[in-house]
């Protein structure tokens, strides 16, 4: 008795699975991934992790694999992406899991996503500040950005890539040049500087960092992350000398982390988690959940400076509503002053690094 039809099709599904880089990889031969899923695909949002094998990215992809509301995941990186992806395409969950591997497959990986999380570039390394990542980091999130304005130029963008205060004014000029910019979907992710300010206050507090809500406002480096813990949920009081430490460790939280690590990376699983978090929040608000507030680096009124953090509103169409600083004690005004200088001259080189 010959086998069906059918039944000669689900072999095939099967056999290819033995050879996952044909079965993973978009424009390989073999079966593709796309095919594999004819019917039945979960509902949601397509997803893309540009950087996705590097340290931030394969942790990311693996929470992203498993958030509902992402019915497609599409996985970029220059190296290692069929690797990550054959390995986090086998997770039970509803996304679809497709790899693209090298800048000839970025248009690909790009066409048709409605959510792009942008981890890509060098990680910090022991004596490296910001500063130092830009030479490298500022030309690939060009590269990406423009891959961006070109297929996909609805999405809401996530930007991770450090140094975040110069590079999402980098992508910003990118746009703008293809005539695509959209202030309202450009989100500089600042994430992991509230997740430390919750975690760490909770510590003092003695509480659940889960029923802690610290606004983080300014930039994402050094100085220009400004924690106002006058203004944490739930209402507390500090003394000077727990003001003074908090402040500084959550400033110098990716510092204690590098050191920590000793050569052998930087903040990849907090942040992971930080990004996996900001980008849900994204998802919510895409699906029209009310109420969606998050602090993220945008372009920005609040201040003199035309990109500035703050707690944002999230909805369908990205950032709906950005809130003002609110009342500031003198610690903060101080603060304020120095993170606004700091933050001119980070923002000024990214927008340079384009114009120029």
């Amino acid at each position: 008795m010959q086998p069906s039809s059918d039944a000669n099709q689900r072999i095939a599904r099967i056999a290819a699975h033995l050879h996952p880089s044909n079965l993973q990889m978009e424009g390989s031969s073999g079966l593709r991934r796309a095919d594999c899923r004819a019917k039945g695909g979960a509902p949601g949002f397509k997803v893309a992790i540009l950087g996705a094998a590097g340290g931030i990215g394969q942790p990311l992809a693996l929470l992203m694999k498993m958030n509902p509301l992402v019915s497609v995941l599409h996985l970029y990186d220059v190296v290692n992406a069929p690797g990550v992806t054959a390995d986090v395409s086998h997770m039970d969950t509803g996304a679809v899991v497709r790899g693209f591997l090298g800048q000839p497959q970025l248009e690909n990986a790009l066409t048709g996503m409605d959510l792009v999380i942008i981890p890509a570039g060098v990680p910090r390394k022991p004596g490296m500040t910001r500063d130092d990542l830009f030479k490298i980091n500022a030309g690939i999130v060009r590269t990406l950005a423009e891959g961006i304005a070109k297929c996909c130029p609805n999405a809401i963008v996530n930007l991770i890539s450090n140094p975040v205060n110069s590079t999402v004014p980098i992508a910003a000029e990118v746009f703008k040049k293809a005539g695509t910019f959209d202030p309202k979907k450009l989100l500089g992710v600042t994430t992991l500087d509230v997740v430390r300010a919750n975690t760490f206050v909770a510590e003092v507090l003695g509480v659940d960092p889960r029923e802690v809500s610290v606004p983080v406002v300014g930039g994402h480096a050094g100085v220009t992350i400004l924690p106002l813990l006058s203004q944490v949920n739930p209402p507390c009081s500090f003394t000077p000398e727990e003001i003074n430490a908090l402040t500084d460790r959550i400033q110098n939280g990716g510092t204690e982390v590098v050191e920590a690590k000793a050569g052998a990376g930087s903040a990849t699983l907090s942040m992971a988690y930080a990004a996996a978090k900001f980008a849900a929040a994204c998802l919510r608000g895409m699906r029209g959940d009310a109420g969606i507030v998050e602090c993220s680096f945008v372009t920005s009124q609040v201040t003199e400076l035309p990109f500035f953090a703050t707690k944002v509103r999230l909805g369908r169409t990205g950032v709906e509503e950005i809130f003002p600083l609110g009342p500031l004690n003198e610690y903060e005004r101080n603060g304020l002053e120095k993170a606004k200088k700091e933050l001119a001259g980070s923002i000024q080189k990214g927008v340079s690094f384009i114009r120029n």
